[in-house]
């Protein structure tokens, strides 16, 4: 674990130091500073689903307004200019951990912003809640390959947490029903999970 998370380190001080789209891109944690960029971030992340033609799990500016005050989220700003985002919440008594939501404007995307912005956030989980499994469900192949190379592994819905809260979450997608009528067995996401328990052992 402690050598994985010293490699994300060297890694993101290799990326931080690149000129992207002619901006210095900085890729914080969230605090109450950042509440004002709420609206631009839901705006964001609803205007990439309809590109995608997939269904997103919908979140309250309440919501995100909360993790970026609790220090649970990624924001990333070039000077001012609202760049990328994404935010983690545990789960099942914080045994388990997700990333979601994870989002960059148009005009930043292809230069590698996205993975400074997951590992980040993959940097965070672990540093708050080490013990934790960590997982995602995408429906975003670049987002699996970024789990892939960060240790997480494709796994069954059954595998993730069982927590009601966590699925009430997916109500706002437009496949939730698909959800619903598989009993929670499979929907158009894949399932990954991250193991730190796992990594140990191949460690």
């Amino acid at each position: 674990m402690q050598a994985l998370l010293s490699w994300l380190r060297e890694f993101e001080d290799l990326l931080q130091n690149r000129k992207m789209a002619d901006n210095q891109i900085e890729i914080l944690i969230a605090n109450e500073e950042h509440v004002p960029y709420v609206p631009i971030v839901l705006k964001t992340i609803k205007e990439a689903a309809k590109v995608r033609g997939t269904g997103i799990a919908e979140r309250s500016p309440e919501y995100v307004e909360q993790k970026m005050r609790e220090g649970k989220a990624i924001i990333a700003l070039a000077g001012d200019e609202f760049a990328g985002f994404t935010y983690i919440e545990s789960w099942g008594n914080k045994q388990f951990v997700a990333t979601s939501g994870l989002i960059v404007v148009d005009k930043f995307r292809g230069q590698g912003l996205a993975k400074r912005i997951k590992i980040r956030a993959f940097q965070l989980a672990c540093q708050l809640w080490p013990e934790a499994k960590l997982f995602s469900l995408t429906s975003g192949s670049a987002v699996m390959k970024m789990n892939t190379e960060l240790g997480y592994v494709p796994v069954t819905f059954a595998d993730l947490t069982d927590d009601e809260a966590f699925w009430r979450g997916c109500r706002g997608c437009v496949n939730y029903d698909i959800l619903e009528r598989t009993s929670r067995k499979y929907c158009i996401c894949t399932a990954m999970l991250y193991d730190p328990k796992t990594e140990k052992k191949r460690i």
